[in-house]
This record gives C-alpha cells, structure tokens and sequence, in this order.
C-alpha cells in the first residue's frame, strides 16, 4: 500500500523502496477469553521492514545494471523475498516480452550465483592476508571471515555451518571451495524465499515448470485490489485471508464481478493471494521465529497503562525469558530475575526455551 512506481521496464525502481509489511498471526486473546483491541477479530499483525530494490541482472556482481546497489542492500536483509514473473513476460534483463516466451524458472539459479560471487568478490580482496595469518595455529580463520562480513550480519556459526556442509577445511581451501563456501554462506545467512507472481497470468508450459521448483505462487495485483476494495468497504477482507466476503448493500458492476471473480478463484487453488503467505514464509520458516507477548500484570495480561496484550516480538526459536527481557530493554535484561508464565501462573527458569504465543511476565530489578 505504500506508494511505489509500478511499471513493465527495465530499473523502474532506482532508489530502493522502504515499507512495512506485516506477518500474521493467531492472537492469544480468544483463547484467553480477553479483549486486547490490538488484533484484528482475533489476527495479529505485526510489523516488519521491507525493502524493494531493483532488479538483479546476469553479471550484476560485475557492476551490470544496478547490480552493485542491489547487493548493497543485502547488508541490512534477514531473508530474501526473490519475486519472478510467473507470466513469463519479461526477460532475465527485465525487458517485456511476449507472455509466456520467457521461462521463469531460468531466472531463479542466476540470482543465487550472483549473491555468490558477491560474496566471494568480498573474501577475495581479504584472503591473502587471512590466509597468511592462519599459518598460526592459534589464529581462528572463521572469526577471521566473520569480521570481514560483519557489515553483512553474518555470524561466526553461520561461517562454521557453511564450512561444515561444505566438507573442507577453510585453512587449506583453494579458490573453487571457498567460492562453494560462499554459496553455502549466502544460503544459511541471507535465505530466500522464490515467489512466482503474476501466477493468475500463468500459462500451463510455465506452470508445469514452475510445479518443479520450489516456489510460492502469488498475486500481488489481486492483493493490491482486495486491499484498494477493502479500504473502500466494497468487500470485507483481512491480508491473508483465504477468501472475502462482498460488503452488504454494495452494488458491483459486470466487470468488478468478474475481477473479483478471477482473483476469488486463484486465492481458492493458491489458499489467498499468496502475498502475505510468502512473507509470512520468510519469517516463520526461513528465519524459524516465533511470536511472544511481554505483560507486566500476569493476572491480567495487560501492560502497566491496562493495555492488555499490548506488544507482541518476533523472537527467534529457542529464545529464553532472559534473550525476551533484553529485546524489552537492555536494562531490564541486566537486572532480569526470573520470568513467569502468564497462561500457567508458573515461574520459568531464564534457560527456559519459550515457545510460539507465549504470554510472559519478566521481573527485574530494574523497570
């Protein structure tokens, strides 16, 4: 909903474009049998950052087209949103095409490999002297990489785990495995989620080879007109929703019946648009979070203004009450004592592993 140019051309968007998206999730309160007034009839939706660069193109690590600018962004990226056009009506260069002369299946290897020699290119003007000082026996070559992609949010477990997986020893690699290392890094630290949009424009040849790929099927047309519908109260829809409902008393024309009517089917054969399920995709799968709600009043689930349920943090899996009372407050998380379960009433070790839709009160000495 944010205001974008949207056109068929090459580079249409220039200087990134900076949203909110939001990831949806069943609010605790129906369970609780309490009324938060923070959710939608029980949905929450919480806000993350979007960023919509520019497209990549073959080379673009080289310097092609915006491609410098493009992986620039990345550094700020937890997961990748790869959106292609399912319509196969632009190239791999992002010029229009015939519909269906393209196939977009081509274009989903081309990105990985670029993002890979992006981050090879990185290593490279480091590796001489990484590699010179890892003749030391006490010299540690993964902190050594993890500090040359520190602007990049990669952490020292990342560079392990793709050397690990990679099955070579990074204190005697050659260039061939590092640049294989560098695709497993990309791939643990920056994961992607692959979007087909365009897909209610899909022809069958493309569909048949889209069907092998793993793919998200989306319509970001059908959502922006659900939303546009919606927010002139001609149907009632939330953002993720499997269906709507056209408002009563509403008179549709011929033709907004039958564009209804389109989108209605494909969110039927796709469970929605597909939009809100690609980023909820990314945030619950790739990034393997879960959804917390701090409370300081764990009788009433409420905040110290009455606001009951009043936030709720995307927290990763395995988060502890004491990793949840830092992510309140630095302070609070210095002065952390122990942690309650609101649904329970139960005290909660710090180690405790908190769990999707956990209710928790965290008591410290510092408020």
């Amino acid at each position: 909903m944010a205001h974008a140019e949207i056109a068929n051309y090459p580079f249409t968007t220039i200087d990134a474009n900076h949203g909110v998206a939001y990831v949806r999730a069943d609010c605790p309160c129906r369970q609780l049998g309490v009324v938060c007034g923070q959710c939608n009839d029980g949905i929450r939706f919480i806000p993350i950052g979007l960023i919509d660069v520019a497209g990549l193109v073959p080379d673009a690590h080289k310097g092609r087209g915006l491609g410098n600018q493009f992986l620039d962004h990345l550094r700020q990226a937890d997961a990748i949103l790869h959106i292609i056009d399912a319509s196969g009506a632009t190239d791999a260069e992002g010029n229009p095409v015939e519909a269906g002369s393209h196939n977009p299946a081509d274009d989903i290897g081309f990105i990985s490999r670029e993002m890979t020699m992006w981050a090879w290119g990185i290593l490279e003007k480091h590796w001489p002297k990484i590699h010179r000082s890892g003749q030391q026996k006490t010299f540690s070559i993964p902190d050594a990489i993890a500090d040359v992609y520190a602007g990049l949010g990669i952490t020292y477990e990342q560079v392990r785990s793709a050397e690990d997986e990679a099955g070579i020893s990074l204190r005697s690699a050659g260039e061939e495995d590092l640049i294989a290392f560098c695709e497993l890094l990309i791939k643990h630290s920056k994961p992607m989620v692959i979007v087909a949009n365009k897909a209610d424009s899909m022809p069958p040849s493309i569909a048949d080879a889209l069907s092998r790929e793993p793919v998200r099927f989306a319509s970001a047309a059908g959502e922006l007109a659900l939303r546009k519908a919606a927010e002139g109260g001609f149907i009632t829809y939330r953002a993720g929703d499997g269906d709507f409902a056209v408002a009563q008393g509403i008179k549709l024309s011929e033709a907004q019946k039958h564009g209804l009517e389109r989108i209605r089917q494909f969110m039927a054969a796709n469970g929605g648009t597909g939009v809100v399920q690609a980023i909820n995709s990314a945030v619950f799968d790739l990034l393997d979070m879960i959804v917390v709600y701090p409370v300081e009043d764990e009788n009433r689930y409420c905040d110290g203004q009455g606001r009951v349920l009043p936030d709720a943090f995307l927290m990763k899996r395995g988060s502890t009450p004491h990793d949840l009372a830092y992510r309140i407050h630095s302070d609070i998380g210095d002065g952390f004592l122990y942690a309650i379960d609101a649904k329970t009433k139960m005290r909660i070790k710090e180690t405790h592993e908190l769990a999707n839709g956990d209710i928790i009160k965290i008591v410290s000495t510092r408020r």
